[in-house]
């Protein structure tokens, strides 16, 4: 899809030898980011479920050696484990205590390490699709800003698929859908998102 080679294309520089994937659900970040590089990623997943699709991949070769798997959360690390790069996509909005989260995580990096983390943008787009998927919220820059922990330094945040701002507005203030369609996600991704790698500035604005 052109959205996961679109953001993947942003991390990828910060993603170390060893990574802790959190909530990593049925493997796709793993298997969009891992490579022969990576010496260790480890998949950390609370929802059984989930790990048994994530077990399959790594049994059947669809994710790389490198990949394993746990059961839990990153409260559940020992204090001896520590990650180049801690990685959340698309799961903090999904965790009710954001802030605690991340510095826990904070707290698993290696001196240098790099925490990364992609969520949807803007609360004033919260939709019923949000609340359906298990959201709690959507982020601006200053309210991801607050959620991290005082103790790291930041690199770089940024806005993508500006484009597509556009059509989350339409869908929050006339579709009003839950659920989108395969066809509107097919549009979404084949029609929008080319346009928004186009990295815009003053839509996109590093920091």
């Amino acid at each position: 899809m052109n959205w996961k080679n679109y953001w993947s294309k942003r991390v990828r520089p910060y993603i170390g030898s060893e990574v802790l994937d959190g909530g990593a659900g049925s493997g796709a970040t793993a298997d969009l980011l891992s490579s022969v590089r990576t010496r260790r990623w480890l998949a950390l997943e609370p929802d059984r479920r989930l790990v048994a699709k994530i077990v399959s991949k790594i049994a059947d070769g669809r994710l790389l050696n490198c990949c394993g798997i746990r059961v839990g959360f990153v409260s559940d690390l020992s204090e001896s484990e520590r990650f180049d790069s801690i990685i959340y996509a698309d799961v903090l909005e999904r965790i009710e205590d954001d802030s605690l989260e991340l510095e826990r995580a904070s707290k698993s990096l290696k001196p240098g390490g790099n925490l990364l983390v992609l969520t949807p943008a803007h609360q004033f787009l919260y939709s019923p699709f949000d609340h359906a998927v298990g959201h709690h919220r959507r982020y601006n820059k200053k309210s991801l800003s607050l959620a991290a922990p005082r103790t790291l330094r930041l690199i770089q945040m940024r806005y993508l698929d500006s484009f597509g701002l556009l059509v989350s507005a339409a869908n929050r203030s006339m579709l009003r859908s839950s659920l989108p369609s395969l066809r509107q996600i097919m549009i979404w991704d084949r029609a929008v998102v080319p346009l928004s790698r186009l990295d815009r500035p003053h839509l996109s604005g590093p920091v």
